[in-house]
């Protein structure tokens, strides 16, 4: 006993250097302090207050108000001395989005003799023509053969309408990939060795498609109206991986109308199994394409290291919002997105001056991206990881900022804000998912500050919220680069038009800004890039 304790007092004295040289890896300078006091409520409220104002408009995207935001932005950045790093030297990384704009007079829908009516019953999600015939269900759509997965199995779809049902949503493809599948699955070539419920349907022969609304977007149906009613638009690059997507109608319904058609019916939708209906409909829609235009904005600050100023650590938010509603109840028609996520937009911005304004550059560059659609989809991280601007390969970590402005106050017990973090606490999401050393460099840098509440529950692979797949790092995770995402939670205003600047804890916006200014300052002063040393749970790979 005597000599396993000995041995185990010498062990720890040789541990004992390592440990204190991690700690000192971490240790937040009084000139780092400094740095981050560049930050402060004053500034951040100032900047909002502009982004987040009646004038942008609620920063749809694409609007006049989001190209306003970005022109501010743009301004700012270059009165700093960064260096553009969007597209031909400019600070801005154009996207072409394509806009099909419905004609409603010539968009219907009857299913069993029954007439519907759009925006209340059914929205159309693409496609034109008409197309009428019998009904089959065909599950979530899917096929992939290496699973011996075929969701229309033992019935002729050709010629007939496939109502489409799936335990979920995704916004990709519809319906989620089937369980068991993963994107290792989708190999060889597309609509031969797999194919999504669009490609599998139009290949297959099918006249039309009617999708049954799952339950996440039965509840915003509402909000629902605000996009698809108006027709859709899209990155074209992004859709269907820059190919055409599918040309034959194709609807989506709520799930009252859903019930309708299984009603009376001998087949069971829940069995998965695919069966004839004994129901005919008939589907037409008209549209009309133009081309618009948005954009990322993306900067670099070069670090100073002559080796390691060629890697970069990536902080981000989405400086768009949801837009106007000209017909939303009462006065107010416009979602200003003060907390969502101007609070985000702003405090990159606050975190590029504190670093303009800093004696000394970080040894590595940081890349600033402030992303745009991120409420229609997560489209400008997606586009950025696909179409970079930079060599992405050399991005060691990305740091997402998305709502951090809100904070539940004590005797607070409206319900809506019974998961709103406090005046001094955050969720952060993702942080210990990719990479031990990245989280260990995350918890340091708030440990060695002022020791915000750091609360992790979201990383939990089966988060009902899903908030994982919920903001830009999610496109960044899935190109191996490890992410953190700091969120105040939802609340009473979450995409209402009560987001507005005045409610903003500024206080605590200074306070988690200067944090994360303060880890993004030791991630660039690493000696090494952190490691990716873990999986992402597979529930965590596709949206």
């Amino acid at each position: 006993m005597k000599r396993h304790f000995l041995a185990s007092i010498f062990t720890l004295a040789l541990l004992l250097p390592t440990l204190a040289f991690g700690q000192q890896a971490v240790r937040i300078t009084p000139a780092e302090r400094k740095m981050a006091e560049a930050i402060t409520a004053s500034q951040i409220s100032s900047y909002l207050h502009f982004v987040a104002s009646d004038a942008m408009g609620g920063r749809d995207t694409p609007s006049q108000g989001l190209d306003i935001t970005a022109e501010f932005i743009r301004m700012n950045l270059e009165k700093w001395g960064f260096k553009p790093a969007g597209d031909n030297g400019t600070f801005f990384q154009k996207i072409a989005l394509a806009r099909e704009s419905i004609d409603p007079d010539k968009t219907k829908l009857e299913i069993a003799g029954k007439n519907y009516v759009m925006s209340d019953d059914f929205f159309r999600t693409s496609g034109s023509g008409t197309a009428s015939g019998p009904l089959v269900f065909g599950s979530n759509g899917w096929m992939v053969k290496a699973k011996g997965v075929d969701s229309f199995k033992g019935v002729d779809v050709k010629g007939k309408i496939v109502v489409i049902a799936g335990n979920g949503f995704s916004m990709r493809s519809i319906t989620p990939m089937p369980a068991g599948v993963t994107e290792d699955d989708l190999k060889g070539e597309k609509g031969v060795d797999w194919a999504d419920p669009m490609t599998h349907a139009q290949n297959a022969g099918a006249a039309g498609v009617i999708v049954i609304a799952p339950q996440q977007l039965q509840t915003n149906w509402a909000q629902l109206r605000n996009f698809l009613g108006r027709g859709s638009t899209y990155p074209e690059k992004l859709r269907e991986g820059g190919t055409a997507g599918p040309t034959i109608p194709v609807m989506l319904v709520s799930q009252p109308v859903g019930d309708s058609i299984f009603a009376g019916e001998s087949g069971n939708k829940d069995s998965g199994a695919a069966f004839a209906i004994n129901k005919t409909a008939s589907l037409s829609a008209a549209s009309k394409k133009e081309t618009l235009w948005t954009q990322n904005v993306v900067a670099l600050w070069e670090g100073g290291d002559p080796t390691l100023k060629s890697e970069m650590v990536a902080i981000g938010a989405h400086y768009d919002h949801v837009g106007t509603n000209p017909n939303a109840r009462g006065d107010d028609k416009i979602w200003n997105g003060a907390d969502d996520d101007g609070s985000g937009t702003v405090a990159v911005l606050s975190i590029a001056e504190a670093l303009a304004k800093a004696k000394t550059r970080p040894k590595r560059s940081v890349l600033f991206v402030w992303h745009c659609g991120e409420e229609k989809g997560l489209w400008g991280s997606e586009y950025f990881n696909k179409f970079p601007t930079v060599d992405i390969k050399k991005v060691i970590a990305q740091l997402n900022i998305d709502m951090i402005g809100r904070s539940k106050k004590p005797g607070d017990t409206n319900p809506k804000n019974k998961e709103l973090s406090g005046e001094n606490e955050i969720y952060v999401i993702g942080k210990d998912m990719m990479s031990s050393a990245f989280g260990a460099v995350v918890d340091a840098a708030n440990s060695g500050y002022i020791k915000l509440t750091y609360d992790t529950r979201y990383d939990d692979p089966k988060d009902p919220n899903r908030f994982f797949f919920r903001s830009d790092h999610f496109n960044y995770a899935q190109n191996g680069i490890p992410v953190a995402f700091w969120f105040d939670g939802v609340h009473e205003d979450y995409h209402q038009p009560g987001d507005t600047a005045d409610k903003i804890d500024y206080q605590k916006m200074e306070k988690v800004t200067r944090t994360i200014f303060l880890t993004l300052l030791e991630l660039t002063e690493l000696k090494a890039r952190p490691v990716v040393d873990k999986k992402l749970p597979p529930e965590l790979t596709q949206r």
